[in-house]
């Protein structure tokens, strides 16, 4: 591995990408540094501690949107959205282009349509920047976390036009660096500053482990006792590499390419295979379902301080109730987060896959399934085989969302340590980290160098590795 990564800079194309790309990565952290204008930072730290101590769906909205964001909302900087509007957008206009018929025409046409959608997209980023830039705002304000010279008529109208247009811009600028990491760098731009937000956090989850642990057989009053250690490092590890495996699973479906004899020639007849992700829908399951289910969460836990003394004893009941079993990590919650990830697993499934399509492909490409005739025949066999794998891959997704909040629920672990074992983040992370591999090897293979897969022979296979790359 050490070879392959000193071959990285070797070749001067590859290692000036590589170094393009830390940059980027680089500028893109400091941002984090850059405060708003006219909000009181220390009373907003204290607000998410205390949020985060006493469990609150406000305290679980903020930690899990930080996750997301790169940051942490106990600073609201010029970054605080993050890369996250334009990711929303994208995922919303990608969904409209199996209803919308424009959208499915552009998608037609190919590079100008595509290009198109693409600017359509960067627009309704701008909007969603200013609809969730606003909302921010707002909160800040009712929260009296706004400094007092900004709070007069005048002041809170520059803190608003101030704000907005940071956190818009912020934004705005981070798809921008996605962009350029896509046409200077190496790997997909957006993901790579989605990955790099969310492993930002690894440091603060390793001091906390580092400044709790207690070094008694179990674990004492506060604290994470030596077993509780090796639980999460061999839990890490495991899930890990279930992540890994299930990224890269696939189901191979053996595909006949039909014969064509043209004078004494004969063509085709090849066979290989059509790959089908086990997770196709990839990590959209889980961002659905837990997004749905911290509103509900929020709601209960401001209705249940909201009740007064005077109202029914069988409303107070019913809505404490409802209050204690829905939220972060408890059973109803649980049961609830695992229904919506299979749901939101076949759907998106529905959506990104037309078996009906892929049919067509493979007999406009003149390949066929043995066995099996050209046409419905194949797509009712590919719509089977997709709801088979999907019903696994939706399994797996539901236990990895549910290790995290189980974790942070009976160990007493905070959610931004336990994140680590599971959830949104850590496939994230998995996936865009094989992409990225992936991505080097190709490069390294291509110029005759060992890469991280295939170890050293790939040079002697290649006729030996050159100096200068070409």
């Amino acid at each position: 591995m050490l070879n392959a990564v000193l071959n990285i800079f070797r070749i001067p194309e590859l290692r000036n990408r590589v170094l393009f790309t830390l940059a980027m990565i680089a500028i893109y952290r400091i941002g984090f540094w850059i405060p708003l204008v006219g909000v009181d930072q220390t009373q907003l730290e204290e607000l998410a501690r205390q949020s985060a101590t006493e469990a609150t769906g406000f305290g679980k909205l903020l930690e899990y949107v930080s996750v997301f964001s790169g940051g942490s909302f106990k600073q609201s900087t010029i970054f605080g959205l993050g890369i996250m509007p334009y990711i929303t957008a994208s995922i919303i206009f990608q969904l409209l282009q199996s209803a919308v018929p424009r959208l499915q025409e552009l998608k037609k046409e190919g590079a100008s349509g595509q290009q198109k959608i693409t600017e359509w997209t960067r627009y309704a980023t701008i909007a969603m920047c200013v609809i969730q830039g606003f909302m921010w705002m707002k909160f800040l304000q009712g929260q009296g976390l706004v400094q007092p010279q900004f709070r007069t008529q005048t002041g809170i109208l520059v803190f608003y036009f101030g704000g907005l247009t940071a956190l818009t811009a912020g934004s705005v600028f981070l798809m921008w660096l996605g962009e350029q990491i896509d046409k200077y760098g190496i790997g997909n731009g957006v993901s790579l500053i989605l990955t790099a937000g969310i492993v930002s956090q690894m440091p603060m989850a390793i001091g906390w482990l580092a400044n709790n642990v207690d070094f008694s057989l179990q674990s004492g009053e506060g604290g994470v006792g030596v077993l509780g250690i090796l639980f999460l490092i061999i839990a890490f590890v495991i899930v890990v590499a279930g992540s890994i495996l299930i990224t890269v699973a696939q189901r191979r479906i053996p595909i006949q390419q039909a014969r064509h004899t043209r004078g004494r020639r004969t063509y085709g007849g090849q066979k290989h295979y059509l790959p089908l992700r086990v997770n196709h829908a990839g990590v959209m399951p889980i961002i659905f379902a837990s997004s749905l289910l911290i509103f509900p969460s929020s709601f209960l836990g401001y209705l249940a301080t909201s009740v007064s003394q005077d109202s029914p004893d069988w409303w107070q009941s019913i809505v404490f109730f409802m209050n204690r079993n829905f939220q972060f990590g408890e059973y109803p919650y649980i049961v609830c987060e695992i229904i919506l990830i299979y749901f939101f697993s076949y759907f998106w499934t529905t959506v990104v896959f037309s078996p009906d399509d892929m049919a067509q492909q493979l007999r406009e490409n003149g390949s066929f399934i043995p066995g099996l005739r050209p046409g419905p025949r194949t797509a009712e066999y590919l719509e089977t085989v997709v709801e088979r794998i999907t019903y696994v891959g939706a399994g797996f997704l539901a236990i990895i969302a549910v290790i995290p909040s189980m974790v942070a629920r009976y160990m007493d672990i905070p959610f931004f340590v336990s994140s680590f074992l599971g959830g949104t983040g850590l496939l994230i992370v998995v996936s865009v980290g094989l992409d990225l591999i992936q991505r080097i090897e190709a490069n390294l293979l291509m110029r005759n160098y060992a890469g991280f897969i295939t170890g050293a022979d790939a040079s002697r296979r290649g006729g030996g590795s050159s100096p200068s790359g070409s």
